[in-house]
């Protein structure tokens, strides 16, 4: 079992920027690809960044490439998302994700945290 807990969000103005945390405890951290979605009422959780456990590969969605950055740091078990130049479209809220497999965690990751809602407003 692997546990993820997030923080960091919260409100900010439109073109502002948050970093989201997210710890992870339970196997080995090193060895799991991590992730974020998002997800507003309404509609289905979407990805939104991963990064791999290998070599750092990144992938990100469409929608916030050139704005995100997702980053990991094993020795502290913890994945990051910095966020700049935030929209109001950027409202939701945000899970941490890991799975063993790279693209397991861009589709359907093993493991979700509890989520951190990150407001946006114009």
């Amino acid at each position: 079992q692997v546990q993820l807990v997030e923080s960091g969000g919260g409100l900010v103005q439109a073109g502002g920027s948050l970093r989201l945390s997210c710890v992870a405890s339970g196997r080995t951290f090193s060895k799991y690809a991590m992730g974020w979605f998002r997800q507003v009422p309404g509609k289905e959780r979407e990805f939104v960044a991963a990064i791999s456990w290998k070599d750092g590969t990144t992938h990100y969605a469409d929608s916030v490439t050139g704005r995100f950055t997702i980053s990991r740091d094993n020795a502290k078990n913890t994945v990051y998302l910095q966020m700049n130049s935030l929209k109001p479209e950027d409202t939701a809220v945000y899970y941490c994700a890991a799975d063993s497999n790279f693209i397991g965690v861009t589709r359907a990751p093993d493991y979700w945290g509890q989520g951190t809602q990150v407001t946006v407003s114009s």
